[in-house]
């Protein structure tokens, strides 16, 4: 089939999903236009920060939209083009879409609070220190995967400790990212001291993007994926902590330009050019490398049809930016559909790259597609220096986005895990636990250490572990629509669903670390690895995180059915009490 009938096709189906389906969301729990919203309301200048609707579009589109739509989609290709496609526009529709925006909703309903805290009053206590916890590990391998995708992708240095035929490209695509995040924060307070709007505001973030890329272009950074890896992690350190609009804000701004003239650059090619999809339709239920379709499609395309990490950050960052309820259906569902589009666009330049035989292109999935769409700029007469270092620049800002949100919602989960009512008399432990550095200094350690499992072995866990989130975040929306009197009928499919995939999902992956490490102990020196340690943090370190997420996944899922029973049982004795009274009115 022609790639671009399949991008139109889903174009079509996400347009008319966001029009209707999302809109009739919005209408069936209830938009107030004229409510103040928590921005409005606890306004500090750091974490509340009134924002206009694009603006906030932006921040929660490039958080989200990391490596997960085009990692997961072209992986998943395996089993063939179409199960990907279907799951991206059934899952993005009913699943994404509806999640993102029902946390997004929730939480500008209660004040801006994190889902944590949603959990806390809606489930009650345990429940939400069992999810912090068990979100706080989520952020750790988040941060572990992302971050070491970017040190490998500005990384110059082959294996051999020779540079590579990269180096140069990589180098720039590195020197590019971080004059993006200084300009980032010149555009902060630019914008704090002139209140810059509309194309005034875009226009200066565009000049900083093409300051980013002249300067990047003609002075190369040249380092190895170690020393990128601490640049890395000294920039989450800083955007955690520092206040949103002056340098996330800024960032997700300039970084939402890049995606549309990427995504541009990709549809623009594929109407041009048309290219015939290669991978094959259907390959079979059962992957040689991947293993069955069932679960692992539905946790191998995350980002691109459902994930809990966009939940966290509905709830997390866009919440507390929202300065009007009508911005929530753009911000929390629009920008979901968006991000299922890039998917099946990553989806169609993997196919168009694939051998005519149905051969996969070589490389990783972010090199797969990087190519492609820097094909399709030079076809219009871009240099190949400069495509290749603009698309090295998009993969890895995919990752940087979803880095720097991360790390702050990680930060702020280790605060509210430790933070009680009256902070004033806690103990000088808590106290410390809550701090805004050494919270931002633990989660971060954290993730450094798990970035030695390396990406390719942390990818599948992180995968079960989002999905496992957007099931427990749903469990907790079903909640909190019933205990308010809201519909929660289009949540009850994608929980069922979600919940069978995810422990499903993780416990065969607990099966296969536990295999893993027999082999390694069955002989001297185990296969691939050199030490006990290496053996340790490629199997033993997931095992563990494996076991904790099932635990603590299985404890909030009970919890959230006991406090379903008690709203349940509360609507009914409401209900009997008003057939009472009526009854006896009319005697």
């Amino acid at each position: 089939m022609n790639t671009l009938v399949i991008v139109l096709i889903a174009a079509v189906c996400l347009l008319g999903a966001y029009v209707l389906y999302g809109r009739w969301l919005a209408n069936k729990w209830g938009v107030d236009t004229q409510a103040k919203t928590p921005a409005v309301l606890h306004e500090d200048g750091r974490d509340f920060v009134p924002a206009d609707g694009w603006t906030v579009f932006s921040h929660q589109f490039s958080s989200i939209a990391g490596a997960g739509p085009v990692t997961g989609a072209i992986q998943a290709a395996a089993f063939g083009w179409l199960p990907v496609l279907l799951w991206v526009l059934i899952g993005g529709i009913f699943f994404g879409a509806v999640t993102d925006f029902g946390a997004l909703y929730a939480s500008v309903k209660n004040d801006g609070k994190s889902m944590g805290m949603l959990i806390e009053k809606y489930i009650g206590k345990t429940g939400r220190k069992l999810f912090l916890l068990f979100c706080w590990l989520f952020c750790g391998i988040v941060i572990a995967a992302f971050a070491d995708m970017v040190a490998g992708t500005f990384n110059a240095y082959g294996a051999d400790g020779a540079l590579t035929d990269a180096a140069a490209t990589n180098g720039a695509a590195g020197m590019v990212s971080i004059m993006f995040m200084v300009f980032a924060v010149v555009f902060g307070l630019l914008q704090k001291k002139l209140h810059l709007t509309g194309w005034k505001e875009s226009t200066v973030s565009i000049l900083f993007i093409v300051f980013s890329f002249a300067i990047g272009a003609n002075l190369p950074l040249i380092l190895g994926k170690a020393m990128w890896s601490y640049i890395t992690f000294v920039y989450i350190f800083f955007a955690a902590v520092l206040p949103m609009w002056m340098l996330k804000q800024p960032r997700d701004h300039m970084t939402t330009f890049m995606f549309v003239a990427m995504i541009a650059g990709a549809v623009v090619g594929l109407l041009v050019a048309h290219p015939k999809m290669n991978l094959p339709v259907y390959t079979g239920f059962d992957n040689a490398s991947l293993g069955t379709m069932f679960p692992i499609l539905f946790v191998t395309v995350a980002c691109g049809a459902v994930s809990g990490f966009h939940s966290l950050v509905s709830s997390g960052t866009s919440s507390k930016t929202v300065s009007n309820e009508k911005d929530m259906l753009k911000v929390g569902y629009g920008a979901m559909v968006l991000e299922s589009l890039l998917a099946v666009l990553a989806l169609c330049v993997a196919g168009a790259a694939a051998a005519a035989d149905g051969t996969p292109a070589a490389g990783t999935p972010f090199q797969i597609f990087s190519r492609g769409v820097a094909g399709f700029f030079e076809m219009f007469g871009v240099p190949a220096y400069a495509a290749t270092v603009f698309m090295t620049m998009c993969v890895s800002a995919l990752a940087l986005t979803s880095l720097d949100a991360v790390a702050r919602i990680g930060r702020m989960s280790f605060q509210e895990l430790f933070s009680v009512d009256d902070m004033e008399h806690a103990p000088a432990w808590r106290k410390l636990c809550c701090n805004l550095y050494f919270s931002t200094f633990v989660t971060l350690a954290f993730g450094f250490v798990l970035t030695k499992i390396g990406y390719a072995n942390i990818w599948p866990l992180f995968g079960s572990a989002n999905q496992l989130l957007s099931a427990l975040v749903l469990s907790t929306l079903c909640v909190f629509l019933k205990v308010t009197g809201r519909s929660n009928k289009m949540l009850m499919p994608p929980l069922v669903i979600m919940l069978c995939v995810t422990f499903t999902a993780l416990v065969q992956r607990l099966l296969a670390m536990v295999s893993a490490i027999r082999t390694a102990a069955s002989v001297t020196i185990p296969a691939g690895e050199t030490t006990w340690t290496a053996v340790f943090f490629a199997n033993g370190l997931q095992l563990i995180l494996a076991v904790m997420l099932i635990v603590l996944g299985l404890n909030i899922v009970l919890h959230s059915v006991s406090a379903y029973k008690k709203a349940q049982d509360k609507t009914g004795a409401a209900k009997t009490s008003e057939q009472t009274a009526t009854a006896h009115s009319r005697a």
